[in-house]
C-alpha cells in the first residue's frame, strides 16, 4: 500500500498557496473543504468560454453540454455506477427534500419511514415531515452514551409497513462508519428502500456505491473539493418507482426527474474536476489502471490510511482529558476524521479561541441537535467539532494538540 504524498496532495489546492490562510490549520472541513485547481480551472473556463445555454446547435453551447456529461460519466465511473444514475442538484437539503415529496406520493398512510438521531438534519427532518401526510416515522435511536447505532434495534423496527430506511454512512458528530452494506442488505431483504446520507464520509474518499448498492446515496460536493452542489446517486428500480418531480416533459429522463429547477450548469461541469483530482492522485501514486472504479477504490483506500494514522494520536489525547468527553469511537480505524466533544464552557467560544493560535475549528449543533440531545449534551453550548481530511499534516495535527493544552 502506498503512502499518501501529502506535499504533492497539498500543491493541488491553491488555499496552501494563499497568504490569508497561510499558517492557518484548517480544522473545519466537515463543514466544507478547500477546492481543488482542478475544479477552479474548469469553473473558470467554463463561464469563460461555455456561459451560454448548453446542448445547443453552435460550438461554444455543445462544448458546454459535453463538459457537463463529462462531470456526470467520469464520477459515476469512480463510484462504480451507472451514468443515468447521478443526479445533480443545488444541495443535498434540497435533494432530500424533492425525494420526500416524491415519496409522499409513492406511499400510503398504512407504510412507515425509519430515521435515525444520529443524522445531520437533512436526512431526518424532510422525512420526519411526512407524518403530516399520515405516514408513520419510526426512530432507530442512538446509545445515549456512544452514539453508536446498533442493527440489532434496527431489526426489531423493520416489518412489513416499513417502505424507507434513512440513515448515515457517518455521523457529522459521533463520526462512526457505519456497516452501510450490512445494512442495506438487511433493508432489501425486508422490502423497504434504503437512502444514504453520505455527506461525512465522502470527503474521505469516494464509496464503491456500485458495491454498497443503496436505492439512494447523497453527499455534498463542496465538502469533496468541489462546487457547491448536491450529489444525489438513485438506483434504477426505484428512479422509475418514484413519481415524476421536474417538467412533465422530462419525465422519461432519469437525470431529469427529480431537478424541479433548472441546474447550474457551470458548477455542474466544474465537479468533473474532482475526478481530474483523484485520477491525479491515483497515477502518481499507482500503475496505471483502466478501470474508474478501481482506481476509485484504491484512492479511498490512500486517504483513509492516511486520515486513520493521523487520527488516533488526536483521539488518544482527547480519550486522556478529564476536562473533555470524547463523542464516538476512540478507535480511528472506526470513524472518520471528524471528532466532536463535549467541553465544560461554550464551544463557539473554544473554537474562537484556538483561531488565536491558528487553528480553524468550529463550534455549535452542526444541525445534528437531535443527536447532542440524544447525547445529553447541552445544545446551548455545543460541541467543539475537530474535522480533517486527506491534506491534513501530522505536523498541523501536532499543533492542534499543542493548541488544544492552551485553550481547554
Amino acid at each position: 500500500m502506498a503512502n499518501l504524498d501529502i506535499n504533492f496532495a497539498r500543491q493541488q489546492f491553491p488555499a496552501f498557496q494563499s497568504d490569508y490562510l497561510k499558517g492557518q490549520g484548517f480544522f473545519e472541513n466537515a463543514g466544507g473543504s478547500y477546492t481543488c485547481s482542478q475544479v477552479i480551472d474548469r469553473l473558470n473556463r467554463f463561464y469563460t468560454h461555455r456561459k451560454v445555454q448548453p446542448y445547443g446547435a453552435y460550438a461554444a453551447s455543445q462544448l458546454g453540454g459535453d463538459e457537463m456529461d463529462e462531470a456526470r460519466n467520469r464520477l459515476s465511473g469512480l463510484m462504480g455506477i451507472k451514468s443515468d444514475q447521478l443526479n445533480f442538484g443545488p444541495s443535498t437539503t434540497q435533494n432530500t427534500y424533492v425525494l420526500s415529496k416524491a415519496f409522499s406520493k409513492l406511499l400510503n398512510e398504512n407504510d412507515a419511514i425509519i430515521v435515525t438521531n444520529q443524522d445531520h438534519e437533512a436526512n431526518s427532518g424532510p422525512w420526519r415531515r411526512l407524518s403530516e401526510d399520515g405516514l408513520e416515522i419510526r426512530e432507530w435511536a442512538v446509545d445515549p452514551d456512544t452514539g453508536h447505532l446498533d442493527v440489532n434495534d434496527l431489526k426489531n423496527l423493520l416489518d412489513s409497513k416499513v417502505k424507507l430506511v434513512c440513515f448515515p454512512h457517518c455521523s457529522n458528530i459521533v463520526g462512526e462508519i457505519n456497516p452501510v452494506k450490512e445494512i442495506v442488505k438487511l433493508v432489501r431483504d425486508a422490502g423497504a428502500y434504503s437512502c444514504v446520507d453520505g455527506v461525512s464520509y465522502a470527503p474521505h474518499g469516494f464509496p464503491n456505491i456500485g458495491d454498497l448498492q443503496p436505492d439512494i446515496y447523497l453527499f455534498s460536493s463542496y465538502k469533496t473539493y468541489g462546487p457547491h452542489q448536491g450529489i444525489m446517486v438513485l438506483s434504477q428500480k426505484l428512479n422509475e418507482n418514484l413519481p415524476n418531480q421536474g417538467h412533465y416533459f422530462n419525465a422519461g429522463s432519469p437525470t431529469k426527474r427529480f431537478t424541479p429547477a433548472g441546474p447550474d450548469h457551470a458548477q455542474i461541469a466544474a465537479c468533473a474536476g474532482m475526478a481530474d483530482y483523484f485520477d491525479l492522485l491515483h497515477d502518481h501514486h499507482f500503475e496505471a489502471e483502466p478501470n474508474a472504479a478501481k482506481r476509485g477504490e484504491a484512492v479511498h483506500d490512500l486517504l483513509r490510511a492516511h486520515e486513520v494514522k493521523l487520527l488516533q494520536p488526536l483521539l488518544d489525547n482527547l480519550s486522556a482529558r478529564n476536562s473533555v468527553r470524547l463523542l464516538g469511537p476512540n478507535n480511528a480505524e472506526k470513524r472518520a476524521p471528524t471528532v466532536a466533544v463535549e467541553i465544560n464552557s461554550n464551544a463557539f467560544q473554544a473554537a474562537k479561541d484556538l483561531s488565536k493560535h491558528g487553528i480553524n475549528a468550529g463550534g455549535g449543533d452542526f444541525y445534528a441537535v437531535r443527536l447532542l440531545n440524544a447525547l445529553g449534551v447541552d445544545s446551548d453550548k455545543g460541541a467543539l467539532r475537530l474535522s480533517f481530511v486527506h491534506y491534513t499534516s501530522e505536523e498541523e495535527v501536532n499543533h492542534l494538540i499543542g493548541s488544544l493544552d492552551k485553550v481547554l
